[in-house]
């Protein structure tokens, strides 16, 4: 007993899935090759094909016209003479005409009939008789014709292809009707099929080149495409190893050299974002660990000066993870673009006092001297007042960071061209001239035993960048570093600085210094 019956697949069927197979590349798509030969040469072939059908119908009606032009003239010479002596009564024009028809010259060639007048072949240049029975249809066109003539092109009973012209005349006396001239079109036929032919090679040549001109092109194109694709994938899947060999300078040749731009790119930036994880684990872990520690000594003491002192690390190192996780939140919202501004009218010089402020205690600890150059007056400045003070804080901090002690940090704010410009310049360890460029771009830190997350100048020159100013750096290993920050003026009144708070670490003028470096 059969349980189970299986259909067998169709042949053609089989068929048409392996070729589709085989028309698709491995990746499981139709090739661009698959695509050209379906559409180009496809329309390539369509209209070579209509070319040639055109041709052929041109040379066919040039030479069928020719033929059909060479009988009708030479049927307009006999007729023409006959008519010339068509006013002689004394000439018998049946004999004449039996005469023309026997002793014709190019009888070889053509044939030529004289018909009775009850629609009978009489006589003719061959000899040969058609018989009474035959019907012509040139011969009965001809009748009913205005100019009394007439062509037609058949085949005989044998096969051959023949055209005739027949010609009605009207003489005195004769008992012919008509005439009538048949000629082979085996030699015409012979000559069409030959350029016919060559017009068929000629085509199919045109298709070979175009097709192996084509398929070279196009392979050219397919096969570093195809590599791109791989290179491609490999990059998507955090391969950044892998380039890809530049053959050629068009823009097959641009797109590799920006794939390979990308991958460099890419490389760049895994490998920032990866010390930027261990980075900010570590610079998380460090408060965490303090805080921590600190906390289980409180608990475990009852002394109030330790108290005290614990308690000012663990409020400090707070205030530090909080300053991160808020350069975190930062780079988020601007990566997002979520980043908003409160802008208002703002006394520029009251934020960078305060951040001077902030930081006065903490540069006398460690040795550095602080110095703040703070004019008289200033322009007020359109902006977000806590987003500069956080640009000013960072800039600060990153000065002293990179500090020893014994260097010395100095701040100066003045007007020029109708911007405000705040400079900033230590005289710390500076920054390589290679990585120079890179401090501004995310998860890049200049020197990784200092402190801090790489992200703090990407946020502090997006906010500057928000303000319409310019944050710009200049630095040099063991000598030091500036930075200059550019904010356009509001020109409608200069601000007092009468009751501005003073920084004990070292007022050095009330009135703008202009210091080198």
């Amino acid at each position: 007993m059969t349980l189970f019956k299986f259909k067998a697949k169709p042949k053609n069927k089989a068929k048409k899935a392996k070729s589709e197979r085989r028309a698709r590349n491995p990746f499981g798509r139709r090739s661009i090759v698959t695509h050209w030969q379906t559409t180009s040469m496809g329309m390539v072939v369509a209209l070579l094909v209509i070319t040639g059908v055109l041709i052929g119908v041109l040379l066919r009606s040039y030479y069928y016209g020719s033929a059909r032009q060479y009988l009708t003239s030479r049927m307009n010479i006999i007729t023409g003479s006959l008519e010339n002596y068509s006013g002689d009564t004394a000439i018998n024009y049946s004999a004449q005409i039996r005469s023309i028809v026997e002793g014709y010259e190019d009888k070889d060639k053509i044939e030529l009939m004289a018909i009775t007048a009850d629609d009978r072949v009489d006589i003719t240049s061959s000899g040969f008789s058609p018989g009474e029975d035959m019907s012509f249809s040139d011969y009965e066109a001809a009748k009913i014709a205005d100019n009394g003539m007439a062509y037609d092109i058949f085949e005989l009973p044998s096969g051959e292809k023949v055209i005739a012209v027949t010609s009605m005349i009207s003489l005195a006396g004769c008992e012919y009707k008509a005439l009538r001239m048949v000629s082979s079109m085996k030699n015409v036929d012979h000559q069409l099929l030959i350029l016919m032919l060559g017009v068929v090679m000629l085509f199919l040549l045109i298709t070979l080149l175009i097709y192996l001109s084509g398929r070279f092109f196009i392979r050219s194109i397919v096969y570093p495409v195809i590599r791109i694709g791989e290179i491609a994938r490999k990059i998507a899947k955090g391969d950044f190893s892998e380039r890809i060999d530049k053959t050629s300078d068009d823009e097959l040749g641009d797109l590799c050299d920006s794939i390979n731009y990308m991958a460099q790119e890419l490389s760049r930036t895994e490998s920032m974002k990866n010390e930027f994880i261990s980075s900010i684990s570590h610079e998380l872990r460090t408060p965490l660990t303090a805080i921590k520690g600190w906390s289980e000594t409180l608990t475990a003491i009852d002394d109030r000066d330790t108290f005290v002192k614990g308690m000012r690390v663990i409020t400090s190192e707070t205030e530090r993870l909080s300053q991160m996780v808020e350069e975190l939140l930062d780079f988020s919202r601007i990566q997002d673009n979520r980043l908003t501004l409160i802008m208002d009218k703002i006394d520029i010089l009251a934020e960078i006092g305060e951040t001077v402020l902030i930081y006065q205690e903490r540069a006398r600890a460690l040795g550095i001297t602080l110095n703040y150059y703070e004019p008289t007056m200033l322009p007020f400045v359109y902006g977000d007042k806590n987003r500069l003070r956080q640009v000013f804080i960072n800039i600060v901090d990153n000065a002293i960071k990179y500090s020893d002690k014994g260097d010395t940090v100095s701040v100066e704010a003045y007007e020029e061209k109708g911007d405000i410009c705040i400079l900033v310049s230590d005289t710390g360890i500076g920054i390589k001239k290679e990585d120079l460029p890179k401090v501004k771009t995310k998860f890049f830190k200049a020197n990784h035993t200092r402190r801090g997350s790489g992200i703090g100048l990407a946020v502090a020159n997006e906010i500057i960048t928000r303000h319409n100013g310019t944050l710009n750096i200049n630095s040099e290993e063991g000598v030091g570093t500036t930075v200059l920050i550019t904010l356009p003026a509001i020109n409608d009144g200069k601000q007092q600085t009468e009751n501005k708070p003073t920084v004990d670490a070292q007022l050095i003028s009330s009135d703008r210094t202009k210091t080198e470096g």
